[in-house]
C-alpha cells in the first residue's frame, strides 16, 4: 500500500505504553492487522483498524486528529503494517501518531499480557460482573423443564435482530441490550413471570439480566447459562428465521422504567448535560467527544441529532472497542427519554469510561433523517454493473474482491472473481498475474475505490477501476451470485469465524472453546497491571 512511515511517526518501547495506558490522558492504541490475526494475538486496550480499511475507520473511531496514537502490529513479520499505518493516517491529516517498536511480541517480551479473541475488553467486563455480583444463571436443561412444565416465563433475546433471526431459542423474543429496561414491563407486567435473558454465548446474558435487576425488577431474573451456544451443546434445537420484537412501552411501563434508570444512574454516579455543554465540549479541540445515539437503528434513521452516529446500547457495551476507539475520551449518549441512554452510561462508567454521561434534550428541534454518511473517499474511475455484466469472461479481464472472505465465501461474489485482502496485493499480483482490466469489487464499493491507486501501482499495465455500488449493486440488478471459495490469493485469516459459522460438527467443538475463553478472561485480566475496572455499591 501507499504512504509508509513518515519520521514524524515516532517509535515508542514498550515501557512507555505501559505509563501512557495507566496516565489518564485520552490514549488511542489501534492494531493494523486484519481481524483474524488480530484475534489470535493482541494487546487488551487495541482497536482493531485493520491497514486495509483505514480510511474509512479512523475518522469514527479516532475523531480528533491530534489524538496521541499507537499504532501496532505482531511484530513478527518482515513488514511493519504499524509502521505504514502510521504513515497512512499522517498523510490523511492525523499527527502526533507513534509506532510500537517490536509491536506484540515485543510487548509480550517485556512482562505484557496479550489476549486472544474480539472486543476482548467487554468479554472480560462481562466475567468480571458475573463474579462480582454473582449474577443468577440457570443451564439449558433447567430452562428447557420450565418450558416444558409450562412455567410461567419470557425468554428475552438481548441481541440484535439479524443475530437472532440467525439462531434464537425457540420461545424467545428479540430485545437487545438497552431495550431491556425500556420494554420489558411490556412483556412481563406480572411479577410472578420468572425473566430469562440470553445471547449467543454469556457476557450479553449477564449484562442484560444484571441490567434488569440493577432496575429493580420484582421478578425473577435469570441469566441463560452460555446462550443459545450452551442450549445447542445441550442437544437442545435453536429456531432459525424468527422474527419477533418486543412491543414499544406503554406510558405505565415507561413510566416504570424511568424511574428505575434513573435510580440507576444516581448508584453509578451518571451525570447529565444539557445542548449547551455539549457545544462547548465540541469546541473544546483538547478533548475527544463521542455523540452516539443508543436507540434502535430504525428509530436513528427515522430522526437524529446532526453529528451523531448510532451505536445502539447494548451493542455499545457489548463491543465498545468497535465504536470508541480513544481511551479517557468523553461519551455523549442520546436517546429518547433518558432510560436507554442512562442504563448504557451506568455500564460503560463501571467499564473504566468515567466521563460518559447522558444528554438532555438531545432530540429536540430540528433533526436528520436517514443513515449515517459513509466515510468520504477519492473519485477514482469506476465500471457500471451492466459494462461488467457483459464483459464477464473476455480475455485479459481479471475481477478482485476486496470484501470479507466470509461474505465472499457465503453471501457470493462476481462470476469467475478472485478474493484478496487490500494490504496484501502484492500476494495478489503473484496469483492474478498481467492483466488488460483489473475490476475491483467490494459489498458497497468504497473499500474498492479506495484500493485502486493501490492496486494500479500493482497493475501498471492495467486499466484499474472499481465496481459501482459493489456487490450490493450487482445484486439489486437480478444478477446471480457465485458461492464458495475457489479463488483466494491469500489466506482467509482476515476476519474472525464466530463458533457457529463453522461447519457441521466443528462448530460444536468451536463453541466449547469459546465459552472455555471466556469464563478464562477474569483470571486473566486479574494478572494484568493495566486493567481495573472502578467498584461501585453493590446495592
Amino acid at each position: 500500500m501507499r504512504n509508509s512511515a513518515s519520521p514524524m511517526a515516532e517509535s515508542l518501547d514498550p515501557a512507555t505504553l505501559s505509563t501512557w495506558l495507566v496516565d489518564g490522558h485520552e490514549l488511542a492504541l489501534l492494531d493494523a492487522r486484519e481481524l483474524g490475526v488480530f484475534f489470535d494475538s493482541h494487546l487488551f486496550h487495541a482497536a482493531c483498524i485493520p491497514l486495509s480499511r483505514l480510511e474509512l475507520m479512523l475518522e469514527g473511531l479516532v475523531p480528533r486528529r491530534d489524538t496521541r496514537t499507537v499504532w501496532c502490529d505482531g511484530g513478527d513479520g518482515h513488514r511493519s503494517l504499524a509502521a505504514d499505518a502510521a504513515g497512512r493516517a499522517e498523510s490523511l491529516g492525523w499527527t502526533n501518531q507513534h509506532v510500537l517498536d517490536g509491536g506484540c511480541a515485543a510487548w509480550e517480551a517485556n512482562g505484557g499480557e496479550l489476549y486472544s479473541g474480539v472486543n476482548v475488553p467487554s468479554k472480560a467486563f462481562g466475567e468480571f460482573v458475573e463474579h462480582t455480583y454473582d449474577t443468577p444463571r440457570i443451564p439449558a436443561a433447567e430452562l428447557q423443564a420450565m418450558l416444558d412444565d409450562d412455567t410461567d416465563l419470557i425468554v428475552l433475546d438481548s441481541r440484535p435482530m439479524n443475530e437472532f433471526r440467525n439462531m434464537s431459542i425457540p420461545t424467545g423474543t428479540d430485545c437487545p441490550g438497552a431495550e431491556l429496561v425500556h420494554r420489558v414491563k411490556e412483556m412481563a407486567p406480572d411479577p410472578a413471570t420468572t425473566v430469562v435473558v440470553n445471547c449467543a454465548g454469556r457476557t450479553r446474558s449477564i449484562i442484560g439480566a444484571q441490567s434488569l435487576i440493577n432496575a429493580g425488577l420484582e421478578n425473577r431474573v435469570v441469566a441463560l447459562e452460555n446462550g443459545t451456544m450452551g442450549w445447542e451443546l445441550a442437544g437442545l434445537t435453536v429456531a432459525r428465521g424468527r422474527e419477533v420484537h418486543a412491543p414499544d412501552p406503554t406510558a405505565s411501563s415507561q413510566a416504570w422504567s424511568e424511574t428505575a434508570a434513573a435510580a440507576v444512574g444516581r448508584r453509578f454516579g451518571v451525570e447529565s448535560i444539557d445542548v449547551d455543554q455539549l457545544d462547548e465540549w465540541k469546541a473544546d479541540s483538547s478533548r475527544t467527544t463521542y455523540v452516539l445515539d443508543v436507540r434502535t437503528i430504525e428509530e436513528f434513521k427515522a430522526g437524529h441529532r446532526a453529528g451523531s452516529s448510532h451505536a445502539a446500547g447494548g451493542q455499545l457495551v457489548q463491543a465498545t472497542d468497535e465504536y470508541v476507539a480513544t481511551q479517557n475520551a468523553r461519551i455523549v449518549l442520546v436517546d429518547d427519554n433518558g432510560v436507554r441512554a442512562t442504563m448504557t452510561a451506568s455500564w460503560l462508567r463501571q467499564l473504566g469510561w468515567h466521563d460518559a454521561v447522558v444528554l438532555v434534550g438531545g432530540l429536540v428541534g430540528e433533526l436528520v433523517s436517514g443513515p449515517e454518511p459513509r466515510a468520504s473517499v477519492e473519485k477514482v474511475p469506476t465500471i457500471k454493473v451492466s459494462e461488467l455484466a457483459g464483459a464477464l469472461g473476455t480475455d485479459g479481464l481479471a475481477v478482485l474482491d476486496l470484501d470479507s472472505s466470509v461474505k465472499y465465501r457465503n453471501r457470493g461474489h462476481v462470476f469467475g472473481a478472485w478474493w484478496g485482502v487490500r494490504s496484501r496485493l502484492d500476494e495478489a499480483r503473484a496469483v492474478i498475474g498481467s492483466v488488460e482490466r483489473l475490476v475491483l469489487v467490494s459489498s458497497d464499493g468504497q473499500l474498492a475505490r479506495v484500493a485502486v491507486a493501490d492496486a494500479q501501482e500493482r497493475w501498471p499495465e492495467a486499466e484499474v477501476v472499481a465496481l459501482a455500488g459493489g456487490t450490493r449493486a450487482w445484486r439489486h440488478a437480478g444478477l446471480d451470485m457465485e458461492l464458495g471459495f475457489g479463488r483466494a490469493t491469500t489466506d482467509p485469516n482476515d476476519v474472525w469465524y464466530k463458533p457457529y459459522d463453522h461447519p457441521g460438527d466443528v462448530a460444536e467443538q468451536h463453541m466449547r472453546d469459546y465459552l472455555t475463553w471466556e469464563i478464562a478472561l477474569v483470571d486473566q485480566i486479574d494478572r494484568d497491571p493495566t486493567i481495573w475496572f472502578p467498584t461501585f455499591p453493590l446495592t
